[in-house]
């Protein structure tokens, strides 16, 4: 496999690993940031639609808080956040061309964007992120790693359950290519059933790779008003805000 998406096995027949691939705890701190920068909407976000929701551990941290509606490619996480979240509304569908027909007081979309491999397929999240946005409210992206500060990754982790069960994954980011917009990433699974039983999955996942400049310049071709947040410690993530301009005629949705 060279790309992540509908097929790739950790959002497909590996899903139901998922919680202990990336505990739910995990995001927690995101949620906060999520909240921080939902208090740059120019009215209260009580409405969040998140695209690329996957298993739902960053929604479920702002449930408490607001309403979610859930949108993600794979049938497999979204049964995942179902059973975690069974308050929220779950949607089948791609960010690039998803339409539910409403707005919302803000759209959040986590690491998933990282999958937008083109400047075409980023553009078409960042519409989808504006047409359901209302007027006022605010777009909110987390990507994992932009060109301008881009570097390779070694990483380890996976938890246990009650019933045995148990994952461990290494993780591999390779140094960027020369002229290189995508990253990739070498993923190993070693699975271990209750009944003891192990097995290994590897799999190569291709990220897109874009510049602080070009997030800003397709963002505001969406429509939207650009800024930007620093992550202080952690990852030092640089976060994108799209602004929707109030609608002189009031607010819709």
């Amino acid at each position: 496999m060279t790309t992540a998406g509908p097929a790739a096995r950790l959002y497909g027949d590996l899903a139901r690993w998922w919680p202990l691939i990336s505990p739910v705890e995990v995001y927690e701190d995101d949620a906060r940031a999520a909240v921080e920068l939902f208090g740059l909407a120019g009215h209260p976000v009580r409405h969040v639609l998140e695209l690329g929701s996957g298993g739902g551990h960053l929604a479920h941290h702002l449930l408490p808080r607001c309403t979610m509606t859930l949108v993600d490619l794979s049938p497999g996480m979204l049964a995942v956040s179902r059973q975690l979240n069974p308050a929220a509304s779950h949607v089948l569908g791609d960010m690039r061309d998803v339409r539910l027909g409403r707005t919302f007081d803000a759209v959040l979309v986590h690491d998933a964007v990282d999958y937008m491999t083109t400047p075409r397929d980023l553009s078409a999240a960042f519409r989808t992120a504006f047409e359901h946005c209302r007027p006022g409210g605010v777009a909110v992206f987390f990507p994992d790693h932009v060109a301008d500060t881009f570097e390779p990754v070694t990483d380890c982790g996976g938890s246990d359950a009650e019933d045995g069960s148990g994952v461990r994954y290494l993780e591999w980011r390779l140094p960027r290519e020369p002229g290189a917009t995508t990253a990739r990433t070498e993923y190993t699974f070693t699975l271990r059933d209750a009944d003891g039983t192990i097995r290994t999955v590897h799999e190569t996942h291709v990220t897109g790779l874009f510049t602080v400049a070009e997030w800003q310049r397709l963002l505001g071709a969406a429509g939207f008003e650009v800024s930007t947040a620093r992550e202080s410690g952690g990852q030092e993530r640089t976060m994108f805000i799209g602004h929707r301009p109030a609608d002189p005629a009031g607010p819709r949705g």
